[in-house]
């Protein structure tokens, strides 16, 4: 384990550079000039003007009133002030359990903490074992941590119940919260405004049938199987060449919308530009010109290609968005099995419209077993590849291997100067750049798994990303990190020898994870808030790229919570959290700090910065529950190998019920409240159904659903171009093409592809 001036010196440059991240953003956000960057979201809503535009010249840059620099951490008790009831209505129920996360991180550990500092830490100083040993090399931190504790010693028995008590706090605690975000999520639901989604149904797996469209298979299913309730139907197009198309034209309107710009502030001048790359070189040709021929010639392209897809059947997907006359209804339909081949007529709720991944509807459903097949083998071998750049992250924190592979670095290396910063700095940054371009990566491969919204890309993300965090850097930084003198020693032991090879590694990698919790998680929350890579794009593109208002919003574009990328990193801190709470309390406090000062800044975050793509009602909060448990387990199992290698095998054998009675609260967690999160209740259904024909009985829902899942491809002029959606409109009475079915309903019954007997009925006629 590094000693205390490793952590001191890696403890001093963090908490000053977290410092001066968090100086340099009080200063930065009370400019005019920057007040784009850290209020994106109050603009979006309309409720904030530019100060720029007030006072003189220099005003609009600068701020000029001496008072707010006194007051400029009046942001910190401002991101506190917003009650929850009111977060989660300015912000969505996902923002607000989001942050609800790092609160829980506070409520689990800091009673950990005290406990372990009033118990743990006294029974390990006064052990006395490191110091009766000769030899033996320790720094102050070993004393304080379960090193310290002889082989055989009787005082294991306090961290074994210990650990009986942090786990049943932890049990106490998450079904609380699982509770309290249940409710939350239930209420949410039951108060929210009318929304597509609620009505709508997203079908997968059409089957084929030979004599009726993927349109026409629909409606008569639909028809006949759900005739009280069904409303419409949207059929799903292969419309990705077309949204290709679509951007074009809109990036060649914004260049000629800037042009015209030009031109208009001074007619003389007349606008001309070259043809070739970024107009660095080519033909010398009238702007506005060019891009009116550019924007017609791709405007016929366009039409072309959305009269292919409306018209060919290969661009009709055998899916299907469905929508009904009651939520009740929908309810039913999306919880239930179709027909007896549970592989065709597959149901599920259809995410709100802004939740849709359009390009990933297009594939079909057949295809999807196969790329998340691919998929889970390239994210095999990426897990365990990257084991390499690990092993080298860990070698810098270990000096003596470094001196042995590389000796003409020893004088550089003993420098009494730099070894700390080395030891105590080096790793923790090294490590977070391996990481930079990583989530980036799990994206691609969740969206080439098919998945069709962006909420389940992210959860499936965030999925990817935590395994990766648990192998790579908890697992591989514990194993790697001893494997120049264990490696031949780990690989000839048996598997069930792995939980002590790791148990036995713990400790010596407490500074490590010190260090990393520092760098990520200390100085990384504070440039979270600085946002310096969005300033200065800002900066950037309000120079150089924006020409029109529309360019404008872009560079102002605030994004959304990653969710994907924070809240596995986030799960990291609670697994080592619950993992040294017993072996190392002295990184409780580290944790602590990290848990803390996130929580204020992504208060803050979400309440003037992130603008939501989609609003789940907390959908992910199941995930986050189970990693959790997780997380408890590992601790569990590794403080298991761990006291197995200091032969205390009689009260080793005490910590056995405590997994098992992990997996015990997880299930009766995933019973008694996961249902609320995939499942709406048809109680409330009827309620929200009664309470709506009360208070607006005259409403048309045939009209408020008709282009809600209409791809965004087909609008002219911000208005919806309805394809190809139902029929009913024009044809209220629809016979099904199957004629030869039609004087055999037996058959019809048994033998349809669909399984039903849709074929004996006419389309009846909507009320």
């Amino acid at each position: 384990m590094g000693s205390l001036t490793d952590i001191g010196v890696s403890a001093g440059i963090n908490i000053l550079s977290a410092l001066g991240f968090l100086l340099a953003f009080a200063v930065l956000r009370i400019q005019p000039i920057n007040d784009r960057v850290y209020f994106p979201k109050w603009y979006l809503k309309g409720t904030r003007s530019s100060p720029g535009n007030l006072g003189t010249v220099f005003s609009k840059f600068v701020n000029a009133d001496m008072s707010t620099y006194i007051r400029f951490l009046n942001w910190m008790p401002a991101a506190l002030r917003m009650p929850e009831p009111e977060l989660i209505e300015h912000a969505g129920l996902d923002s607000a359990v989001y942050v609800r996360i790092y609160l829980l991180g506070l409520k689990i550990f800091v009673p950990i903490a005290m406990l372990a500092f009033a118990v743990l830490v006294p029974v390990n100083w006064t052990s006395g074992t490191l110091e009766n040993e000769n030899g033996v090399n320790y720094d102050q931190i070993d004393k304080l941590s379960i090193s310290n504790l002889g082989k055989g010693s009787k005082r294991f028995w306090a961290h074994i119940a210990m650990c009986y008590v942090f786990t049943f706090w932890t049990f106490f605690v998450l079904f609380h919260e699982y509770k309290v975000v249940t409710t939350m999520r239930l209420r949410f639901l039951a108060n929210q405004n009318r929304r597509p989604d609620q009505y709508t149904v997203l079908v997968r797996n059409v089957p084929p049938d030979p004599d009726e469209s993927v349109s026409e298979h629909v409606e008569h299913f639909f028809a006949v199987n759900h005739r009280d309730h069904y409303l419409s139907h949207q059929i799903v197009y292969n419309a990705n060449h077309l949204s290709g198309l679509v951007e074009k034209k809109k990036g060649l309107q914004n260049w000629l919308i800037y042009y015209e710009n030009k031109h208009a502030k001074n007619p003389a001048k007349k606008q001309t530009m070259k043809t070739g790359l970024w107009g660095l070189w080519g033909q010398r040709v009238d702007a506005i010109e060019y891009y009116k021929k550019e924007i017609e010639e791709i405007c016929k392209q366009e039409d072309e290609e959305r009269q292919k897809v409306i018209t060919d059947p290969n661009s009709i997907m055998p899916a299907a968005f469905v929508s009904f006359k009651t939520r009740w209804g929908a309810a039913v339909c999306a919880q239930t099995q179709q027909t007896s081949n549970p592989t065709v007529w597959l149901t599920e709720w259809a995410p709100e419209p802004r939740d849709v991944y359009w390009a990933n509807l297009a594939i079909p459903y057949v295809e999807l077993s196969v790329r998340r097949l691919i998929i889970a083998v390239v994210f095999f071998f990426l897990t365990f590849f990257f084991m390499v750049p690990i092993a080298i992250v860990q070698s810098l924190a270990n000096l003596d291997d470094i001196e042995k592979v590389l000796p003409f670095l020893k004088p550089i290396i003993e420098r009494n100067s730099l070894r700390p910063v080395i030891q105590g700095f080096l790793p923790g940054i090294v490590l977070k750049i391996f990481l930079i371009l990583l989530p980036t990566i799990l994206m691609a491969m969740s969206k080439i798994e098919g998945h069709t919204s962006l909420s389940g890309l992210d959860r499936k993300t965030a999925m990817k990303y935590y395994i990766f965090l648990f192998v790579n850097v908890f697992l591989g930084s514990v194993i790697t990190g001893t494997a120049f003198q264990q490696l031949d020693k780990f690989i000839h032991q048996s598997a069930n020898k792995i939980p002590e090879v790791v148990g036995e590694s713990i400790p010596m990698k407490a500074t490590f994870f010190m260090t990393y919790i520092m760098v990520d998680g200390w100085a990384g929350i504070a440039a979270e808030v600085l946002r310096l890579k969005p300033l200065v794009m800002f900066h950037i593109k309000n120079a150089f790229l924006v020409r029109t208002e529309h360019d404008r919003a872009q560079a102002m574009d605030p994004g959304s919570l990653d969710f994907y990328n924070s809240e596995p990193r986030l799960q990291l801190y609670f697994l080592l959290g619950l993992v040294y709470a017993v072996v190392t309390p002295m990184l409780l406090p580290f944790i602590i700090v990290f848990f803390s000062l996130a929580y204020l800044v992504f208060r803050h975050q979400i309440i003037n910065v992130y603008n939501q793509q989609y609003e789940s009602g907390a959908q992910f909060w199941p995930d986050v529950h189970m990693r959790l448990i997780i997380a408890l387990m590992v601790s569990q199992i590794l403080l298991l190998g761990l006291l197995s290698t200091q032969e205390a095998e009689r009260s080793t054998v005490a910590l056995l019920p405590l997994p098992v009675l992990s997996i015990w609260f997880h299930y009766v967690c995933k019973g008694r409240f996961e249902p609320a999160f995939v499942k709406f209740p048809l109680q409330d259904a009827m309620i929200k159904d009664t309470l709506e024909r009360a208070h607006d009985p005259t409403l048309n829902l045939r009209d408020y659903l008709k282009g809600a899942y209409v791809h965004p491809v087909f609008q002219k002029n911000d208005i919806f171009e309805l394809v190809a959606i139902d029929e009913e409109e024009k044809n209220p009475l629809v016979v099904t093409k199957r004629q030869s079915r039609m004087t055999t309903p037996g058959g019809s019954k048994f033998n349809s592809s669909s399984g039903t007997n849709e074929g004996e009925f006419s389309r009846i006629p909507p009320p």
